[in-house]
């Protein structure tokens, strides 16, 4: 499977948001980033716990110059019932990501086991793009455990502006 790669461009990136309008990673101008957070969808009660700290870090991102933006494999609305069900109103929640999309990201696919798991769906994947749409980071996992903490990014994105920290990571 190949997987993107930092330092290379992102793959292309297209889904609908839940205010109705359409999202794309070539349309993104951050002022440093943009932060791509794939969930796992409404079944994962350790997607709500990780998408409310991603919430509460909103403010601090912003201030840092990064788009932040959440998605899934769900459905409208089930992509709802997650922002309701976990009180998520500040942040950009996408749904509708197709199972191409989550293959060309690198994202490991899951069968559903359990009652309330989709048939299918993506497991959690966090990508920094920076401003000239090249990836600076990813991280994907093959279980809802073990995803990146989120408070570091703040810090990291500090050092890696003050400091010009190159992306690494880039061979295979």
């Amino acid at each position: 499977m190949n997987r993107p790669t930092p330092k290379h461009t992102a793959p292309s990136l297209e889904f609908s948001l839940l205010d109705g309008s359409q999202w794309n990673l070539s349309q993104q101008q951050p002022e440093s980033f943009t932060l791509v957070v794939f969930y796992r969808g409404l079944h994962c009660p350790l997607c709500k716990k990780y998408l409310k700290q991603l919430q509460d870090l909103l403010p601090d991102f912003k201030e840092r110059g990064v788009n932040v933006v959440a998605v899934s494999m769900d459905s409208e609305k089930r992509a709802r019932l997650s922002r309701q069900l976990w009180e998520l109103p500040k942040l950009k929640i996408g749904y509708g990501l197709t199972e191409a999309s989550a293959r060309k990201w690198g994202l490991y696919l899951s069968s559903g086991v359990k009652d309330g798991e989709p048939e299918l769906f993506s497991e959690p994947g966090l990508f920094l793009i920076d401003d000239n749409n090249k990836i600076y980071y990813a991280a994907t996992n093959s279980n809802p455990w073990g995803r990146p903490y989120l408070a570091s990014f703040v810090k990291a994105v500090d050092f890696i502006v003050r400091s010009g920290y190159p992306a690494r990571g880039e061979m295979l």
